[in-house]
């Protein structure tokens, strides 16, 4: 892993500089590096202090740093949108949902049950009218895209912010609790696929292929066996492969492996024509505590403790560079702002709504509580944005500043409400346990 990380840094320290224009100052890659990771901890930590998820705070400092870029540090937005930035962006998003789906398996899904597949259909149908809505009413001009593309973005709930919110609130072991990080997860599921299809039908446009019924059933199909295909495969291949990793010499075998299946399904994903997150996400269901075994009996880590290092160092340089891209003068556009503010109140609508598909049973469950549970976009919402920047068709892109603007917006917003509005609903009431 040092070496790694030695590598890297040796790398960047000899990346050529990026120079503003003829006599400015030269800022090379490390020195961007060190402001935006030195800035993400920052910011991250003050949202921490008034309760707000550490994310929050890195997509607020890369909005600051891309003020201060546009304003009077041209070099810091030059460098913001460097390949070399992007690529560790990229990284850091892959290893993001390999992360998220360390924290969950396959049976662990299986067991959710009914009342949370209920709720996770309801989470992503609803926003995603919701939001095609109001994008067809306030944009008409815009194409059909664009507009599934943004209803898309609204499908997302973000299971890392959720889950925080309630441990803090001490009801992370509630019936609602359970309800809510079982559907968040189904609905990840559920909203990548969606992402999938939109995706491909955007892509397959772009060639000059009609958009036919035909090929949107071909990409959701496509999408499914990948998942299903990769998922049902994964669970028989994983404890051969880790087992057989497990008698390799020498430190650093368990990641090397668990990165190494990582890298192959996001690479797999996108030859099924997928965004690379999915396969990364299956990677991560895939594996168990039980595929670390050999290791942790020899002394070593488990590998999520060893994922976590390097995903807490790559992933805030997503997030910062995602606010960096953000152009706040946009929102100072009347259209956009409220553009924005509709797409926040319909993501929060669409959530609420979701949380009276719980089915009535013989254990309480506050339905508004998992509805609001569900409404953080997060790092979820901005990695759909993201996609959506490097989507065009006919030349044109499929989210331009302006209205990349506002799903930022929309996210920040929703993320915003998410913890005030648990803390209300809950109010001081003890957790309810099954």
């Amino acid at each position: 892993m040092r070496r790694l990380l030695l590598v890297a840094a040796v790398a960047l320290l000899g990346t050529p500089a990026y120079a503003a224009g003829p006599g400015d100052p030269i800022v090379p890659v490390a020195l961007a590096l060190a402001v935006i990771l030195a800035s993400a901890k920052v910011f991250g930590h003050a949202a921490e202090v008034v309760g707000q998820p550490a994310v929050l705070g890195e997509l607020i400092a890369g909005i600051v740093l891309g003020v201060a870029g546009r304003a009077f540090l041209p070099a810091l937005d030059r460098a913001a949108r460097s390949p070399e930035l992007s690529l560790l962006a990229s990284l850091g998003v892959l290893l993001l949902l390999f992360e998220v789906g360390l924290e969950s398996t396959v049976p662990q899904m299986m067991k959710v049950g009914w009342p949370a597949l209920r709720v996770a259909v309801a989470g992503v149908v609803a926003p995603a009218l919701l939001g095609v809505g109001v994008a067809a009413f306030l944009i008409p001009e815009a194409s059909v895209y664009t507009i599934a593309f943004i209803g898309a973005t609204l499908c997302a709930t973000s299971v890392g912010i959720t889950a925080r919110v309630l441990k803090d609130l001490g009801h992370g072991q509630s019936n609602e609790a359970r309800l809510i990080l079982g559907a968040a997860v189904l609905d990840d599921v559920l909203g990548l696929i969606i992402l999938a299809v939109i995706s491909g039908a955007i892509t397959a446009a772009a060639q000059g292929e009609a958009l036919a019924v035909s090929s949107i059933a071909g990409i959701t199909v496509k999408a499914f066996l990948f998942l299903g295909g990769a998922l049902w495969l994964g669970v028989r291949a994983a404890p051969r492969l880790f087992e057989g990793a497990s008698k390799l010499r020498g430190p650093g075998a368990l990641l090397a492996t668990g990165l190494a299946l990582c890298f192959f399904l996001a690479w797999l994903g996108s030859l099924f024509g997928l965004a690379p997150i999915i396969g990364a996400f299956a990677a991560g269901l895939i594996l168990e505590e039980v595929h670390s075994r050999d290791f942790v009996q020899r002394g070593e880590q488990g590998l999520a403790h060893l994922v976590h290092p390097i995903a807490g160092f790559l992933a805030p340089i997503f997030f910062v560079q995602m606010g960096m891209l953000t152009d706040v003068g946009k929102l100072l556009d009347g259209k956009v702002a409220i553009l924005g503010l509709a797409l926040s109140i319909a993501g929060l609508i669409g959530k609420a709504v979701a949380g009276y598909a719980a089915p009535r049973g013989d254990v309480p469950v506050d339905r508004l509580a998992v509805g609001l549970g569900m409404a953080p976009r997060g790092e979820v919402g901005l990695i759909f944005a993201n996609i959506g920047l490097g989507l065009s068709v006919a030349g044109q892109p499929v989210l331009d500043a302006r209205l990349y603007s506002a799903i930022v917006m929309m996210v920040i917003l929703t993320t915003l409400v998410t913890p005030p509005a648990l803390k209300w609903r809950f109010g001081d009431r003890k957790s309810t346990q099954e």
